[in-house]
């Protein structure tokens, strides 16, 4: 089963919710719909993080499904005048979920030097919040080590 963060589990993280430990923020942090939920678990496995744990998680809305979390806005597209925007949003989207991934492992490697720009990128809760920070991560870790990100960011895909 893949897991991915929700706009409500990224709102909680970002306010520290009290229900959301650190042993469980540091699970959650990998939830990002690449990871299975079983690597996640062998990852925190020596924090005490447990199935049971993460599943307490979801049925808080905190994460859904890959699948549940791409169905969701398909389905709420009810008004014809916001079409367009929910196209646009939606390939905003597939790019936020490709880009943010390499937006925080580029900012981890920083180590201290980019500590507080990996915490503004773990609260991007959108490709418009991610695409913002793209100059920062530019500046701090190299034309080199960005570009992929870029690619993910900004270009067309082929």
């Amino acid at each position: 089963m893949y897991l991915v963060k929700t706009p409500e589990g990224q709102q909680a993280f970002k306010e520290r919710h009290s229900d959301l430990s650190q042993r469980l923020r540091s699970a959650f942090l990998l939830f990002d719909g690449q990871r299975s939920l079983m690597q996640v678990l062998e990852a925190t496995s020596a924090l005490g993080v447990v199935k049971d744990d993460i599943l307490t998680l979801v049925d808080r809305g905190w994460l859904a499904t890959r699948e549940s979390s791409a169905a969701a806005p398909a389905s709420e597209s009810g008004s014809p005048s916001l079409a367009p925007a929910e196209l646009a949003s939606g390939v905003g989207q597939k790019r936020f979920q490709k880009a943010y991934p390499m937006a925080v492992s580029i900012t981890g490697a920083l180590g201290l030097k980019g500590f507080r720009l990996n915490l503004a990128v773990e609260a991007a809760m959108g490709y418009e919040q991610l695409a913002e920070l793209a100059p920062r991560i530019r500046d701090a870790a190299g034309e080199k080590a960005y570009m992929p990100l870029h690619r993910a960011l900004f270009e067309a895909d082929a």
